[in-house]
């Protein structure tokens, strides 16, 4: 089988940041996932499950009610190695150009009170959540967010050159 997109960047070299993954177009119309890194991959220690599970309502939640942006959001989900979200929007944009949006999304976890959607009827696992560390992975990487603003290595995947054989495998140059 062919090796598909976000398994062919090079995680030893990705650092948090909003990153555009891939673009789809569907009836004509483009469609971007992006991968919004918070942890670096097989680096640091991965985002605790309940934590991940709160961050997932929180900001899936502030993403759908934001007035500028909520017809826009098609998808707000965990990446599988708990290392960060991929958000889908109609529209292809720039990845900077969701700074803004993310970084206002991931400060009003910090003032969450509570986990919307924690009830048995709205959601699979609603005992799997914790509200006080989804606070403090979202102050991190909205301190970073914050600091890296004007660096460009987050807003772009980091490039790596690879060697590829006759019948199609791909290699990381060494």
């Amino acid at each position: 089988m062919k090796l598909i997109q976000s398994f062919s960047v090079d995680h030893n070299l990705i650092v948090p940041g909003i990153f555009t993954s891939r673009v789809d177009y569907v009836g004509g119309k483009p469609v971007t996932t992006y991968d919004i890194r918070l942890k670096k991959p097989n680096r640091e220690p991965v985002i605790d499950v309940a934590a991940m599970h709160s961050l997932e309502h929180l900001i899936a939640t502030y993403l759908r009610n934001d007035p500028d942006w909520k017809d826009e959001v098609i998808y707000w989900g965990p990446m599988g190695c708990l290392t960060g979200f991929y958000l889908i929007l109609k529209g292809e944009r720039a990845p900077r150009e969701l700074h803004t949006l993310l970084l206002g999304a991931f400060r009003a976890v910090l003032e969450a009170r509570e986990v919307p959607g924690t009830n048995p009827e709205n959601c699979g696992h609603c005992l799997m959540h914790d509200l006080e560390m989804a606070k403090w992975y979202a102050s991190e990487f909205a301190r970073y967010l914050e600091a890296n603003a004007d660096n460009d290595e987050i807003f772009n995947y980091p490039k790596t050159e690879r060697l590829i054989t006759d019948d199609g495998q791909r290699f990381f140059d060494s």
